[in-house]
């Protein structure tokens, strides 16, 4: 199996794209759904928010208020680097176990569904493709805008702490314009996904697995039955 990163501007609609995806059964990692369950009351990044950012940025009830630490962190690059800090490894971990998943499930391939992909660098180097989703400048201000109820200051604040669509479109090997209608977007996916599928990578990378598989077993001594059996109940990773 091999990753694909899916990464945008605020805005630009990659949610609609990921959404078409999922529809059309590709399995999607989400990064900002487990950027959510990381920051759960009693979670280790839910507590490190807390000792750092202080009460000012959680609801009565304990959960996290995300306007309120967008606000600080949008307008600090300081503070938004040390919210970086704590979430990111733990979003990184659980992206990292259910790739792992996939991986031992069969899949050719699943979409890593990332905002900073380009910015954070972490998870750049592990996808085999990138997809970068588009639209106009105008148009991300005005969705921005009408998605979160903020003034056009506060919208452009946003859109100018991450890189420049223009920038990412560049570094991309596949890019999908969101400037059109759904029917148009569409279509795009779907190209999309025929050339994802004709790609052969996911072999490779089995056979590197069943090959360290094969080291493991001839390292330990394991006897040439037991080996049998293993890749007999594990063929279908090869199907």
């Amino acid at each position: 199996m091999f990753l694909v990163g899916l990464t945008g501007g605020i805005a630009s609609g990659k949610s609609s794209v990921s959404a078409l995806l999922r529809n059309m059964g590709i399995e999607i990692i989400d990064a900002d759904i487990i950027a959510r369950e990381v920051v759960e009351p009693g979670k280790k990044a839910w507590r490190k928010i807390r000792e750092e950012f202080g009460e000012a940025v959680f609801h009565p009830d304990g959960t996290l208020n995300r306007p309120a630490l967008g606000q600080v962190v949008f307008s600090q690059p300081e503070k938004r680097r040390i919210l970086n800090s704590i979430t990111h490894p733990e979003v990184f971990k659980s992206m990292f176990f259910r790739a792992a998943k996939l991986f031992l499930c069969g899949h050719q391939f699943a979409v890593v569904d990332v905002p900073l992909l380009y910015e954070s660098g972490k998870l750049y180097k592990y996808v085999h493709k990138t997809v970068v989703v588009v639209c106009e400048p105008a148009q991300q201000l005005e969705r921005l805008m009408a998605r979160d109820k903020v003034s056009e200051s506060e919208a452009l604040a946003r859109i100018n702490a991450q890189m420049p669509l223009v920038e990412k479109a560049k570094m991309a090997d596949f890019v999908i314009s969101n400037t059109g209608d759904r029917e148009c977007t569409k279509e795009q996916v779907e190209a999309l996904l025929t050339q994802l599928r004709a790609l052969k990578t996911h072999w490779k990378y089995r056979f590197i697995f069943l090959g360290s598989i094969l080291v493991t077993v001839s390292v330990i001594g394991v006897g040439p039955y037991i080996l049998y059996k293993f890749l007999k109940q594990n063929l279908n990773l090869l199907q």
